[in-house]
């Protein structure tokens, strides 16, 4: 049995990594986040690294050694087995066809195709677009055993040449200089940096994303689980330094920027590349952003097909994928701005849960790996992430904060502290039931 492969093939396994989680908010959020925090970019673009890199490689590491498998359910069968089933479905449909999926259409739809339309892009263009976009989708999903082969070997390199060209040349030709941050990156920008790493989606996406990570090195013969640990680990430092250079170098774009006019992600990055390297960089761009967002859209969508065939063995994996495809495509043509607003509660009430399971998996010696101790933290947390997600729909639909004054609440991590209580009631309640 082999114990490791060749550094070259973890060097493709991390640059597939890479190329998986860098989708569409992870070109449109650090841009617009540096515009927002002006001269506080370093202290924002560090909150944003630690839920954008540093919690995602947890996750996927998470999964591994919680399961051989690589199953997102083994991450909370320890609360409960029906509970891991129905967190299990929410994360595969929120990262996949709900809303990560079709995001991924929509914002290649504005940046590769829209500069280039006189009338900035109507319903019929759009539909014409992620049907076409959908379609490469799909194809590049029925097979999942090449993922490594033309994501990490052929599309990533191309990717992070346009990327790093771009970000260089505003470094060593800027704009302006970063200006006064915005009031909410004013007060806690570190905090603010962290929860807008929410929107990237990729501490729920590594969760999901372990699966193909963990099946392209079982793929290549290493079968022991310390062995898949242990590249995991070499393969994500890979993924995090090319992750953590191209958010700071689009941070900083964004900082920069500040004179343009423009305030959303993709309108910023279009902008620059226009700026700089004309009706010439749009298209260069343009063809980025597919690269970009369709490995991820294909990831996301074929470890749906994945889990669902486990879950319901009866329909193919095909058919799986061309549904999720279909209703991607479907979603899509809601809108940009629209599928955001939608995700943002859905992402304020499941966030906290993925990172409270995974912080226990890594803990789990400490504590026996007690079941009251998963179940008293998940379910405190669960009450204020809850909360959270109700608020972000109606700020007036709030029903903890009339009642009680949680910690670190104004800086959006109100849940930290019911989960550590949570945690200690259930080992009470565990030494209390020996």
């Amino acid at each position: 049995m082999k114990q490791t492969i060749s550094n070259k093939e973890i060097l493709f396994i991390g640059l597939m990594t890479f190329s998986l989680f860098f989708g569409a908010g992870n070109l449109i959020f650090p841009p617009e986040l540096g515009q927002n925090a002006g001269d506080h970019i370093a202290f924002a673009i560090g909150g944003f690294l630690i839920s954008g890199v540093g919690l995602p490689l947890l996750g996927v590491l998470a999964i591994a050694h919680a399961s051989d498998r690589g199953s997102t359910e083994d991450l909370s069968k320890k609360v409960n087995p029906v509970f891991a089933v129905v967190l299990t479905c929410i994360t595969y449909l929120t990262v996949g066809p709900f809303f990560a999926g079709p995001r991924t259409g929509v914002v290649s739809y504005e940046i590769a195709v829209v500069p280039f339309l006189n009338d900035g892009g109507n319903s019929f263009t759009l539909a014409i677009f992620t049907f076409l976009y959908f379609l490469i989708v799909y194809i590049l999903a029925l097979n999942p055993s090449k993922f490594v082969d033309r994501f990490g070997k052929m599309i990533t390199p191309f990717l992070l040449i346009v990327l790093f060209t771009l970000i260089a040349a505003v470094i060593f030709k800027p704009f302006n200089t970063p200006q006064t941050p915005s009031e909410e990156f004013a007060k806690y920008p570190l905090f603010k940096g962290i929860t807008e790493g929410y929107l990237t989606m990729d501490t729920i996406v590594s969760v999901v994303f372990a699966m193909i990570i963990i099946n392209a090195i079982r793929d290549r013969g290493i079968h022991q689980k310390k062995n898949i640990q242990r590249i995991i680990w070499k393969a994500g430092v890979i993924a995090v330094f090319f992750l953590s250079a191209v958010y700071i170098g689009l941070g900083y774009l964004g900082a920069l920027s500040s004179s343009l006019p423009f305030t959303s992600g993709a309108s910023i990055l279009s902008g620059v590349a226009q700026e700089y390297f004309g009706v010439y960089g749009n298209i260069i761009l343009g063809i980025a952003i597919l690269l970009a967002c369709i490995p991820t859209a294909t990831g996301l969508l074929s470890s749906c097909a994945f889990y669902f065939n486990k879950l319901i063995p009866t329909v193919s994996y095909k058919t799986l994928v061309s549904i999720f495809v279909i209703f991607s495509g479907v979603v899509a043509n809601v809108g940009l701005e629209q599928l955001i607003g939608l995700s943002v509660p859905v992402l304020h009430f499941i966030y906290p849960i993925i990172i409270v399971l995974i912080v226990l998996t890594f803990l789990d010696k400490l504590f026996n790996g007690q079941k009251f101790v998963y179940r008293g933290s998940v379910l405190f947390t669960m009450v204020v992430s809850l909360n959270d997600g109700l608020v972000a729909i109606n700020k007036n639909w709030d029903f903890i904060s009339p009642i009680i004054n949680l910690p670190f609440n104004e800086m959006g991590f109100g849940w930290v502290f019911p989960a550590l209580i949570g945690g200690v009631c259930g080992r009470l309640l565990s030494l209390l039931k020996k």
